[in-house]
């Protein structure tokens, strides 16, 4: 991207921002290098970096980067065979220590995936051993330590006991002949032990005079006695410099020996580093990650300008490269036009740099080769430029470069010079870049660039809403409406007086004036369409709300029932439970009888299986274990087997196998198509058993608890079923269904009137939602 487009957006303000999140030296030096770029899958690639690096953020809240330094210049040193300090070797040991720890952080991390990130972390190598090393020879402030080699432990004792007997040399002189110094104190001239003695008693203390005072009434002299005892310190001094100066060559040979493996190490921390402050900047102005394309499309929600404080700034919907490629922005000034043109560039090139963009979730940026921008005054003093020769100079440039995958950003485009020429030119400009297939956002005064939005394909127009009643812009922009100048509104709200306004519209021409109309007609229809899709919101929203609600009811409604059904069922087993204790001491009994022998022995046994059978089979309504819905999920179906339509949440009866992946299932009177991820297999239903005969008129026939008359003639239709109704009575039923279906009605109606007129019809009802509904009427059998 051209460096003038940068500043002219002020991209480095962004940058600024971006620097200040990075936690380490290195962080902060990626950042300040950091450059949009137009190649598509680079850009997707740093989107994903910095999506991940967001989840992170999202789930624990920071990342640990203490303790890594830079140690780049460390590394450059000992490969050209340099010797380390003691700080920059514990340098070394921190950087170690900060990427083991930020490796164990990300890997003790079980979710989100993060295959970037981890990938990245993978590459640090702890370097224990190193580590070790140094820590056991320097201190957390950078000091060598004793313990860091046998001599420099036998050299600091020595020096110990050298300073503890020069001590007591010297503190005998300021006891005993104080009054002969100028402060009773010890102090250090040249890194030697000296007494402060006043001039006068020069003689008294036999020494040599390392300085004296700025007015000469204080010598400082080491005294002949201590002497030797301060030649030795320094020469002890002098040996554990040397023994410093081998342990820190021998750290500094260990460093080189792992330098390829810390270079590493360096380069993935720093681009950690970098990473998470691209996530922390976006979560500070609520960023979301785009979407890239390579098709000039930008679609965003809620866009807002990220430079301008969040309290301030007006969030707008942007669309560009869809319906249209260029937009057309009229209204007065200080209304945000060119806020806008830049909302739209310096987002672009965020978006191009891996970094999120300030909008709602969903938005789509495009990745453009090139931004070009003409915004603002940039008249060049030095070159005797006007105003509009600046502006000229720099669209000719624009021009001679423009393409199908540029984005132009015109401000107040044609403007300083005459009102007629300047929109000529700027519509000649439009024409010229929009036959490029380039994406084009241009700002204007003139009125004629207004028509030139409507007849012109791929150009839209667009403005900034202003508040007639407050006089004040309301910087929002309104696509595919036209900006209204209001001075006439205005100067009649500020006072002008109505003859003048009433001269000054007689002198606009009818075209304009016919123009002014047009955008006021749309502009009332655009609020009238806010106000109605407001209220379809709010609409929308009570219904959801009352949907939710009555969810919620049938979910507690059929939770309820089935376990009303489970308490009646379980009633029911108890109940024939004690009939079959019951039966089995009646059966005892008889079997004692005497007259008992005349009972055959198969007659007791066909007794037996009677009674076991009367024992009602309970539904088991406990939830699927996971092992058991896979299977359910991954069965094989066949034609009879129970299942449950997901999408529907109703049970069915597999009719029909279409294919392996698609069956037909009976609901009801309903047969539906639905693929096999929507059905949960239920149950295969056990064979019928033989039910009891029930003797009619003189013969055994089987009755099932259900009549179907559909199809049927009405009189045949009563007459069938004036005959089930004998038969289900001597079977014994409680309730019968006699399916008769919708239709017009008629057989419903015949069905119901019999039901009154018959005596062992106890009661009549309509089928519920599992039972068929009204095309099903259910008879209660007293």
């Amino acid at each position: 991207m051209n460096e003038r487009i940068l500043n002219v957006l002020e991209y480095g303000k962004i940058i600024e921002q971006l620097t200040s999140f990075a936690e380490t030296s290195l962080g902060k030096e990626a950042a300040q290098k950091l450059k949009p770029s137009s190649d598509l899958e680079e850009v997707i690639s740093w989107q994903h970096e910095t999506d991940e690096a967001q989840q992170v953020l999202r789930l624990k809240g920071h990342i640990p980067l203490g303790g890594i330094t830079n140690i780049k210049p460390h590394l450059k040193r000992t490969s050209i065979g340099g010797v380390l300090s003691a700080v920059e070797c514990l340098d070394v040991a921190t950087t170690i220590y900060g990427g083991k720890e930020l490796k164990k952080f990300i890997q003790d991390m079980e979710e989100p995936e993060l295959p970037i990130i981890r990938e990245m972390t993978d590459r640090i190598h702890p370097l224990p051993l190193l580590e070790r090393q140094i820590k056991n020879c320097i201190d957390d402030n950078g000091v060598v330590m004793d313990g860091a080699s046998d001599a420099l432990r036998s050299i600091r004792s020595k020096i110990h006991t050298l300073e503890s007997r020069l001590r007591d040399k010297m503190e005998s002189y300021t006891k005993q002949q104080s009054e002969k110094l100028s402060d009773a104190i010890v102090t250090i001239r040249n890194e030697r032990y000296v007494l402060p003695v006043k001039q006068e008693y020069r003689g008294a203390i036999k020494g040599i005079v390392h300085d004296q005072s700025s007015s000469g009434a204080t010598l400082f002299i080491e005294p002949q006695a201590v002497v030797d005892i301060n030649n030795d310190l320094q020469e002890a001094r002098v040996q554990e410099k040397r023994e410093i100066d081998k342990i820190l060559a021998e750290l500094s040979d260990a460093i080189e020996e792992d330098r390829p493996i810390l270079s590493e190490n360096v380069e993935v921390l720093a681009g950690i580093d970098f990473i998470f402050s691209r996530a922390k900047l976006g979560r500070s102005m609520k960023a979301a990650m785009p979407s890239m394309n390579a098709e000039g499309r930008i679609v965003m929600k809620d866009a807002r300008h990220p430079l301008l404080p969040p309290d301030e700034v007006v969030a707008n919907d942007i669309e560009l490269g869809t319906d249209f490629t260029s937009i057309i922005i009229t209204g007065p000034n200080t209304g945000g036009k060119t806020v806008t043109l830049k909302l739209v560039g310096l987002c672009t090139l965020m978006a191009q740099s891996g970094l999120q963009v300030p909008a709602m979730d969903g938005c789509e940026m495009a990745v453009f080769t090139n931004v070009y921008a003409d915004i603002g005054d940039e008249q060049s003093i030095e070159q005797s430029l006007s105003t509009f020769s600046s502006h000229m100079t720099n669209i000719v440039d624009i021009l001679e470069k423009v393409d199908d995958t540029t984005l132009v950003l015109f401000d107040e485009l044609g403007a300083g010079t005459d009102p007629q020429e300047g929109a000529a030119l700027a519509m000649a400009i439009l024409d010229e870049v929009v036959e490029k297939d380039a994406r084009v956002i241009a700002t204007t005064h003139y009125p004629e660039l207004k028509a030139y939005g409507y007849n012109k394909e791929n150009v839209t127009n667009a403005s900034v809403e202003f508040n007639i009643d407050t006089l004040q812009p309301t910087y929002r922009l309104l696509i595919g409406v036209p900006g209204r100048s209001n001075a006439f509104e205005i100067s009649r709200r500020l006072g002008l007086r109505e003859h003048v306004i009433s001269s000054a519209k007689e002198r606009v021409g009818v075209e304009s004036e016919s123009v002014e109309s047009m955008i006021a007609s749309l502009d009332e229809a655009r609020r009238e369409a806010e106000a109605d899709y407001e209220k379809a919101e709010e609409i929308r929203q009570e219904a959801e709300k009352v949907y939710k609600d009555l969810q919620e009811q049938w979910k507690k409604y059929e939770e309820k029932k089935d376990k009303l059904y489970r308490r009646a069922e379980e009633k029911a087993q108890q109940a024939v439970e004690k009939a079959k204790e019951e039966a089995e001491t009646i059966v005892g009994e008889l079997r004692g009888m005497k007259n008992s022998a005349e009972l055959k022995e198969h007659e007791w046994i066909e007794a037996r299986k009677m009674l076991d059978e009367a024992n009602p089979e309970l539904v088991d309504k406990k939830p699927q274990q996971p092992s058991e819905r896979q299977t359910s999920d991954t069965k094989d179906l066949d034609v009879g087997d129970e299942v449950r339509l997901l999408s529907l949440n109703q049970q069915g009866v597999i009719a029909e196998k279409v294919s392996d992946k698609e069956y037909q299932v009976q609901v009801g009177s309903m047969k539906v198509k639905a693929k096999r991820k929507n059905l949960e297999f239920l149950k295969t239903p056990k064979k019928e058993k033989e039910k009891p005969l029930a003797t009619v008129k003189g013969r055994a026939s089987h009755v099932k608890p259900e009549l179907d008359l559909r199809g049927e003639r009405y009189e045949d239709a009563l007459h069938r079923l004036e005959k089930y109704l004998d038969d289900a009575l001597l079977a014994g039923y409680p309730q019968v269904s006699i399916i008769h279906g919708k239709g017009t009605g008629a057989l419903r109606q015949g069905v119901q009137a019999l039901a009154k007129r018959h005596s062992k019809i106890a009661a009549a009802r309509a089928g519920g939602m599992k039972e068929g509904g009204s095309g099903v009427t259910v008879l209660e059998l007293k």
